[in-house]
């Protein structure tokens, strides 16, 4: 697979098969993503990998933890969108939720169902790997953008494997427990989730392709003539 079809293949998986993903595989992945731009050369990613039983513990703490309950309503460390959505962002968020229950046939009024899929990134979508992607506290915004950039070159990367990824920041929600999972140093910050796997695309959360704007929506050229 070519780099151009990395990038256009590339979706947010929400369903994985039951299939395992080979550790020398997932350990190559996070070695070669780290050849993402980083300014200065900071490298602002820590990375915690789980798999197996560690994952399905964490699992099922989380799930203890958010049974009979909206973990929506959980404060993340930092605020993972604004408060108020302004446009054009809010109507692109609005359509990608229209698209995503729709596809599950969940409807606009129906709470209980959008909730159980909310909780269901708290299952990592059945995907057999797990990665926590944590910062510095004290790294600033132009790390942060550095580590976006580890995070999507670790996905393209991962669709030269035929696998699938999804990034979560809800995770972000759960910082306290994952925290504590991985012994994770108080001086740093989780920033979001990785699932990673081989997707499901026969399942309806993966039937869709969510749009981008046009190219006259976000550039301006300037000496193209």
């Amino acid at each position: 697979m070519d780099v151009f079809e990395a990038v256009d293949s590339r979706i947010a998986c929400r369903w994985f098969l039951d299939k395992p993903v080979d550790a020398t595989i997932v350990r190559d992945l996070i070695v070669r993503a780290a050849r993402a731009a980083s300014g200065g050369n900071l490298q602002s990613w820590q990375v915690y990998a789980l798999t197996g039983a560690p994952l399905a513990e964490l699992k099922r703490q989380v799930a203890a933890h958010i049974d009979g309950r909206d973990p929506r309503h959980d404060e993340a460390e930092y605020p993972i969108y604004p408060q108020t959505m302004w446009q054009p962002y809010k109507s692109r968020r609005d359509e990608h939720g229209v698209q995503l229950y729709g596809a599950l046939g969940v409807a606009r009024d129906d709470a209980a169902g959008r909730l159980a899929q909310y909780k269901r990134n708290f299952e990592f979508f059945n995907a057999p790997v797990a990665l926590f992607i944590a910062i510095d506290r004290k790294l600033g915004p132009g790390q942060w953008a550095d580590l976006g950039g580890y995070i999507a070159a670790l996905m393209y990367l991962a669709r030269g494997y035929g696998l699938d990824t999804c990034p979560q920041e809800s995770w972000a929600r759960m910082h306290r427990i994952v925290g504590a999972f991985v012994d994770m140093p108080p001086e740093q910050m989780l920033f979001c989730a990785v699932a990673i796997g081989y997707g499901d695309h026969a399942h309806p959360a993966n039937g869709f392709r969510s749009p981008r704007a046009p190219l006259d929506a976000f550039c301006r050229f300037f000496g193209f003539e």
